[in-house]
Parts: structure tokens; sequence; C-alpha cells
């Protein structure tokens, strides 16, 4: 028998009391009756079920932004003032969706779907049915404003309005708006249907309820939101455009060429694309604005470059030949600095505004610009003292204070967050940038977050649960590599045995602890999922023991807890075979104990909505005979192909299972098999630790991660 959820119902999360808001248009309140407006956000639900999104303008953010929301199952209206830029705008999709079905992202079902949601029109009244309407339009403020005004002559005042400026004032814009309680800035990244970056930005007047309805839905459409204080060019184009900017002047200075200077910025920011030719594919004349922008709010450090205008006015882009990286190294050190120190300098002068968080200003740039390392990571690696010196040189060159954000201090990065609702703490793991990788970071502030809850004698259940497409991906790779390149195996074993530490807190705790599974839950992040008492899937949620398919296994409990929820034989069906097993399928053999929608999650986080109750159920014929299968045959009978066969598994599953192992380590499968059918401690895990770390195969294994499949040799 295995437990499984039939209904939600039962113990509750938090006594708040809400329920969703779902908006009808013919009871919504009239664009002018700002009292009724104020009185129902006084009294606000929980969650607003947005089910249908207008983008106003269909150039190439508009577009991508209409692609994105119907890809997450929503209904868009697409307007532009003409048919030929709607036309333009549809085509863009087309491509895309298009490439998504050659890559096997879509199929052609789904593709169809996603045209068949959006809806492109010249008439601006067509959104009015909408619940969130997004300015997607050029950036020019009068334009928006006006453009803004007219919306709110349109549309209800209960619709949300957002603007995705690129670099003016969310505060000013508002002032076109009626009732700008509503109002707020979403500035997302380019391709916005695959960058998963967004600004959220809070004018002064917007109100806390829409702000928050605003970070809520933004994850639920798979973005990873930042938070950023109203200030020009907010968070990434606040250090990203100056970065931009600077390559220019080191140009036109005559110090380097243009293909230098892209070459060593491309070394230096761990970027595939240097500052020209990033010019070049998301607009010149846009760079110039953003930057004409920062200049009038913060004055003539950030003047742009004269070439930089020059360009702009007469519409061109660069022209680039093939990169070339100088052979002078103290012409690429002299860049390298110049450029750096910029950034630092600019990050300083946010940090010390407030403007948003190190971590967040790092996620901006590993996220949005696809930086290998954001500049807090940069700034931790070169260290205090180089940083201040490199900063020093641009504040004597432009008369700038030194920020005092430029120590370490300043520069934590905040893995774990935790709120407190009523009588449940949330504990979110909010490192989407590596797919919420395991590290020790992650681990202690982990455990400190949890030890906390587990202290507060207010704290009944304490939920955990990951930031952006995945729960946790599972230990961080790179970790491993090195240390093992470096024949540090000390540094492994203290590593896992911090893990297990923490894991075991949280399994031994005596308040309710659930694990709401977001989206990947891999490995190590399967295993902290499993030290959990309950587990809740979202419909998008993967399970995966991936370890012998890297040539090691699961050392944070995973050979001694899967099979204490779900039995031995299926837990090595699943660590055998590695298998990537859905939402639907992990509940019919009891991995998980519930499904929820991610607008149920988040009801249930704050209130509303009830931890699902167990109910057991008997395993299915299939599943039966899958556990069988594993209860019965040895591993050495199941790599030699002597098993015993069983009902309900025809001879292509049998094959298709077999095949799946064999191509797994050997070592790291024997230590599987070991460990469960052993003592079912997890300590125990610690003991094969150097036998399956030390061999040729973990290595080969871990280096494979992103590539192509390893070849183990069984040593």
């Amino acid at each position: 028998m295995r437990i499984q959820v039939r209904e939600c119902s039962g113990v509750q999360v938090s006594s708040i009391k809400y329920h969703v808001l779902r908006f009808t248009h013919h009871a919504s309140i009239p664009h002018n009756d700002h009292a009724t407006y104020q009185s129902v956000f006084r009294t606000a639900p929980l969650m607003i079920d947005i089910n249908s999104v207008g983008i106003i303008g269909a150039g190439t953010m508009g577009s991508a932004l209409a692609q994105k929301f119907a890809q997450e199952g929503l209904n868009v209206v697409l307007v532009d003032m003409e048919d030929s830029f709607l036309n333009r705008g549809l085509e863009s999709i087309k491509k895309t969706v298009k490439e998504g079905v050659d890559r096997g992202i879509f199929t052609d079902d789904k593709a169809v779907e996603i045209l068949e949601r959006i809806i492109p029109t010249t008439s601006l009244q067509k959104v009015a049915e909408c619940q969130l309407i997004i300015e997607a339009v050029f950036e020019d403020r009068r334009v928006k404003e006006d453009l803004f005004r007219q919306i709110s002559s349109i549309v209800p005042a209960d619709s949300i309005l957002a603007t995705n400026t690129s670099s003016f004032s969310v505060t000013e814009l508002s002032t076109s708006v009626s009732n700008p309680e509503r109002f707020l800035g979403l500035h997302f990244f380019y391709h916005a249907a695959k960058n998963r970056l967004v600004e959220v930005v809070k004018g002064d007047s917007t109100s806390e309820y829409v702000f928050k309805q605003a970070l809520w839905f933004m994850q639920r459409c798979g973005k990873d939101p930042i938070i950023s204080r109203d200030s020009y060019g907010f968070v990434v184009n606040r250090f990203f455009v100056p970065w931009l900017n600077e390559a220019v002047r080191i140009y036109e200075e005559g110090l380097a060429t243009k293909e230098e200077i892209d070459a060593v910025c491309c070394g230096s920011f761990g970027v595939g694309m240097g500052p020209f030719a990033l010019m070049n594919a998301t607009g010149v004349l846009i760079a110039y604005h953003a930057q004409k922008t920062l200049e009038d709010g913060f004055g003539p450090f950030y003047q742009p470059a004269n070439t930089l205008r020059e360009k702009a006015e007469s519409n061109q882009i660069w022209a680039i030949d093939e990169l070339n990286s100088p052979a002078d190294e103290s012409l690429v050190k002299s860049i390298a600095d110049r450029m750096l120190g910029v950034v630092f300098l600019v990050c300083g002068q946010i940090l010390d505004e407030g403007v948003t968080s190190a971590t967040e200003l790092n996620r901006g740039a590993r996220i949005g610009l696809r930086w290998r390392l954001g500049p807090v990571d940069l700034m931790l690696k070169i260290g205090e003292k180089r940083v201040q010196t490199l900063v020093r040189d641009v504040c004597d060159k432009w008369k700038f204070p030194m920020p005092n954000s430029l120590t370490i201090g300043a520069w934590t990065l905040e893995f774990v967050t935790s709120e407190k609702f009523n009588k449940t703490a949330v504990l979110t793991i909010t490192r989407p940038e590596d797919l919420n990788a395991l590290n020790e970071a992650v681990f202690h502030q982990l455990g400190e977050r949890f030890a906390d809850a587990e202290q507060d004698e207010d704290i009944e259940t304490i939920v955990i649960t990951g930031l952006g497409k995945a729960f946790v991906a599972g230990a961080d790779i790179k970790f491993f590599v090195t240390n093992l390149e470096n024949g540090n195996f000390k540094a492994i074993k203290q590593f896992t045995e911090l893990g297990q530490k923490v894991l075991s807190t949280i399994d031994g705790s005596s308040k309710k602890v659930v694990a709401v599974i977001n989206g990947l839950a891999l490995g190590g992040g399967l295993e902290l999922a499993l030290a959990a008492d309950v587990i809740i899937a979202t419909e998008n949620a993967v399970f995966a023991f991936p370890e012998t398919g890297i040539g090691i296994y699961p050392g944070l409990g995973g050979t001694v807890r899967t099979p204490q929820r779900i039995g031995k034989g299926l837990a090595k069906y699943l660590i055998y075979t590695g298998a990537f097993v859905n939402a639907e399928k992990a509940i019919e053999f009891g991995l998980v104990d519930g499904v929820m929608s991610f607008q149920d999650v988040m009801e249930m986080f704050y209130g509303g909505k009830s931890i699902p109750e167990l109910q057991a159920i008997a395993l299915s014929p299939k599943w039966q005979a899958i556990e069988a299968y594993f209860d019965t045959n040895s591993l050495k009978d199941i790599l030699a192909e002597k098993v015993k066969r069983q009902e309900c598994l025809s001879g292509e599953d049998v094959a298709k299972i077999q095949s799946a192992i064999m191509r797994k380590a050997p070592i790291a499968l024997r230590v599987v098999e070991e460990l469960i059918d052993g003592n079912g401690r997890v300590e125990s895990e610690l003991e094969k630790l150097e036998t399956v770390f030390a061999t040729e195969d973990a290595l080969i294994g871990l280096k494979s991660v992103g590539g192509k499949s390893p070849r183990f040799k069984g040593c």
C-alpha cells in the first residue's frame, strides 16, 4: 500500500481566510470609481486569477511577451496601430514557435494552441477584457504617457497596468494613470519568451497588494523576478548601459579597436558577446536612449559617448570584424580594469541607494545578461582591495565620492529566504540562476533558516520550496569536479556530512514539514524533499536520481529515505535507472502526496488552502510488477539478463529497464544495492563515499554533465 492524495482537505496551513478573486468584467469597477477601487483593495483577496493579458505594441518585445503568456496557457490581446505591425509581430512569433517545435520544446499541437491564444487587433478597446495590461512600445515618454491616459479611460479600475520601460521612472509615468495604485513596472529582457528575468518595480503609488500580485504572477508564468526600487535604469540597465558606454569611450579615445574591446570583455566578464556585438543585437538606438535617460537622472558620468550618439542618430550598427584580443597584456589589463571599474562603481551606487539587494543585483546579470559571473561574484573573486582601487580610479576621474558598499560586508548573497504567515514559515531556496543547486552556502543558510522556524513557538508548519524552474536540481557539480581534480576528497566528505546533518534535522523536526516541488527535483533536491513529512508537486514537477548515470550515488539519505517512502523495489528502480518521473506518475506510486496548481500552492502558503489529506491506495498492476522485478532480481542477475519475468511487464518494458541500467556506472550501482539492502542508516552512505568518488568513473561522469553521455570503465 502507498500514500496518495484524493482531495485537498485536512490540516489547515493557516487560519487566515482568503478567497480567490476571479475577475468577471460585467461586475468590474468602473474606470473612474476611485473610491470603490480603494475599498476593494483594502480588503483584497489573496490572489487574482489572471487569465487574459493585454500587450500594447507588437514589436520585438511585445511579440515575445505575447508568445510567452500564450505558452503559459493565457489568452493574449496583442494591440498595435497598424495591421502591418501586427503581421510582422505574428510572423516573429511563428518563427520562434517553429524553432521550438524543431528543437522538441513544443509539440505541433502545442504550437497551434499557442498561436490560437493570441488575438491581434488594432483596437485598443479590446484590452478592456484583460486583467493585466502591459505597455511595450518605443522608449518615448510622451508616447507612453498618452497611451496610459487612453488605457485608463477604457479598462476597469481593477485592471492592473504595467510598463515595460527600461529606463523611465515608474512613479513619473504613473501620473498618466487613473488609480495609480494599480500601476507598476515590469521590465522584461530580450528575448522575453526565453529570458526568464523580469524586474518588478514598485512606484511611489503602487499598492503592496498589486506589487505582490505581479511577483506571484511572474513566478506562475515561469519568470525569475528581481525587485527594484523605482530609480532610473532600475537594476540591470543601471550598470549594463554604462558598461556599453564605457566601451565606446575606450574606442573613441583610440586606445583599442572594437574587436579588441569585445574580446577582452568576453574574457573578463565570461560573456559570449562583447558590448559592440550586443548593441548590434539589441539596438544601438536603444542603448543611446537608455544612457541619455541615466544622464538626466544621475549626471555627467552617464553622458552618452559622442560616437554612440552619432551612431544612434545615423541609425547604423557597428561594423565589427573577427574578435582580436590585444597582444599587449598591459592593454588587455587596461581595458578590463576600466570596464570592471565602471561596473563596480555603479553597482556600489545601486547598493548604497537601496535599489536592490546584492543577491538580486547578481542574479540580474546572471539571468538577464547571461554573464557567467555576476558583478557581486566578480567583486568577491577579485577582492575588496582590488575592487576599491579600480573604482577609485573612476571616481577620481569623474569627481565622484566612493560608494560605501564596496566592502565584503555589503556583498552577502542570500540563497534561502524565510517568510512567516500566521502559523506557517515558508523557506524558499533562491538561487534560480544555478537551478537552486545545493552548495555549502545554501546548506548553511537552509539550516539556519530552518532552525529559526523550528524554534519559533508560533510556527506549526514549515514549507520548503524553490524559486524559478527548479525546486533543487541537485548538488553543485562544479564543486565535486574541482575537488576531485585537486585530490581534495576531504572537502567532498565535509560537504556531504553538512548536507546529511541539515536534512536529518529537517527529517527529525517536531513540526509538520512540507516540501513544495515547483519544478526539477533532481538528486540532492529529491533527497531534500524526502526529508519532509509531505511532498506536494506542482503540475510541472519532475523527479529523478541521475547520480548513477554520472558515476556516483545519492549520498544525502536517498538510499535510505526513498525505500522508507516507496519501498526497496521502487527505490532501486528510481536510482538504478535514473528515470525522470513527472508529477502525474510520481503520485501513482506514492513518491509525492499531492499535485496542485501554482495558484492553489500560493493559497496554501498564505492561507485559504489546506495541506492535502493523505489516503492510502494500492499500486497499479504495472507499478506492482516493477516493484516485484527489483525485489526478486539482484543487480547481478539484472546486468546478466538472468531475470525472473513479471506479469504486466512486457519484454519491451524489461528491455528498456535493463538498457537504462547497463548505461550506468557499475561500481555506483553495486554500492546503491548494498545501501538499500543494508541497515537503513543515513550515515552508512558516508562509509561508501571514498569508494565511489575515488573511481575514474566518478570524475568521468561528473565532467560529462551538460555534454555527451559518459562511457564508464568500471574502475
